[in-house]
């Protein structure tokens, strides 16, 4: 089975971000994309070019086009945040984004009336039904096909930077989880999604997808939900792996680090270079470290067990990063990485908030909502912060007071 790989232009940068539609009255996710998308779709046109469906009717996800620096990515984004913004505000509703929403129950929620949904609900019932849960993917281009899968492979060592600094799904249905991101596990249930297999070429992709495909696990190749995968219909390597970010600057940051780090590898290719390619154990360790610890997480950094604070490999990466991202103009973006490690994750600041309200999910809501308005805050939360202690969940309570 060919696979046609668009190739695009290096570097090229393309970032999906999916919104929660909040009622500001209640706090809890509410249906409210179709009236809202109908509203947006310009007139003749089938649907808004920035703001899509998404499965869950309680989400809208905006996009960028393909855009050539992180600047021109996130005013790409703010445009289209406001739209959807202003039309929400008619309805009551507010946007915030982060991994899960901390009180709403995912049986309450109604399904996109999109048939590629409605099929996945079928196919997949409970695991699909479930998937109250919400991601920051970032497209970046290549222009090979020979490239992406050495690229894909190598990117899997980083999995875990990106998921301690985009972690913001400390809660479920009302309860404490005690993880970093539950979205990433919540996802993991999904016979296609998690960590890629590391393959070792093109062409062994392509008999992957044949086998997919032929053996009716999938339709499309759309429908293997890797971490991160090559894109051929965007000729990109998609990172898929973070959970939703709460503001513009995170995505920013995000972004530049998958900018700088596809472009690095694309330039060690030239070169001649053969890119790593981790041990599977190490990355399957990684990950749920990262998941349960976040920033506090120590990872695995070599197969003889050498371990490392995560955020002092996040920073390390960073240093080494400054001079690709001064060549793709996104040093100040790349610079937010700091930032992030010295207020928090967005778990560090929720579950900060619910300490200091007593328990009081709802206040991390309004923190949320917050933060996607205002931004990034400029001063850690107490305990949120790397010099403060954080709150440390004993066994996972829900709203009501009861062991879950």
């Amino acid at each position: 089975m060919e696979i046609p790989f668009r190739s695009s232009e290096r570097a090229s940068l393309g970032v999906e971000w999916e919104l929660q539609l909040v009622d500001l009255r209640t706090r809890q996710l509410t249906a409210g994309a179709v009236e809202i998308l109908e509203e947006l779709r310009p007139e003749g046109a089938e649907e808004h070019p920035r703001a899509k469906h998404e499965l869950l009717q309680s989400t809208i996800e905006v996009i960028t086009g393909v855009c050539s620096t992180v600047a021109e990515a996130k005013a790409d984004l703010a445009g289209t945040v406001a739209e959807v913004r202003t039309a929400a505000a008619r309805r009551g509703l507010g946007l915030m984004c982060a991994g899960t929403h901390p009180i709403t129950d995912w049986q309450t929620q109604q399904i996109s009336p999109k048939e590629r949904y409605q099929q996945l609900v079928e196919r997949m019932q409970w695991l699909a039904r479930r998937l109250q849960i919400f991601g920051v993917h970032v497209h970046v281009g290549v222009r090979a096909p020979e490239k992406a899968i050495p690229i894909v492979n190598a990117l899997t060592q980083y999995v875990p930077h990106f998921l301690a600094l985009s972690a913001s799904s400390p809660f479920w249905v009302g309860c404490d989880t005690g993880l970093a991101s539950a979205r990433s596990k919540v996802f993991e249930g999904m016979p296609t999604a998690g960590l890629p297999y590391q393959l070792s070429g093109w062409e062994r992709f392509e008999e992957y997808m044949e086998t997919l495909i032929s053996t009716h696990t999938i339709e499309s190749v759309r429908e293997v939900w890797w971490d991160i995968r090559p894109h051929p219909d965007f000729g990109t390597v998609e990172l898929r792996i973070c959970d939703g970010l709460p503001t513009l600057d995170e995505v920013g940051a995000i972004a530049a680090l998958s900018q700088c780090l596809v472009e690095q590898f694309d330039s060690q290719l030239d070169r001649g270079y053969t890119l790593p390619v981790p041990a599977s154990w190490v990355l399957r360790e990684n990950k749920w470290r990262a998941a349960r610890y976040g920033l506090d997480a120590d990872i695995v950094v070599d197969e003889k067990g050498t371990v490392l604070p995560v955020r002092q490999a996040i920073a390390d990466l960073v240093e080494d990063l400054e001079p690709t991202a001064r060549r793709l103009n996104c040093e100040t973006e790349l610079a937010d990485v700091h930032r992030i490690l010295a207020v928090g994750a967005s778990y560090q600041r929720q579950r900060a908030i619910a300490a200091a309200t007593g328990g009081d999910l709802t206040a991390v809501v309004d923190g949320l909502l917050a933060e996607l308005r205002d931004g990034l805050p400029t001063q850690p939360l107490p305990g949120s912060g790397p010099t403060g202690t954080p709150p440390v969940p004993g066994p996972a309570r829900c709203a009501g007071g009861h062991a879950a």
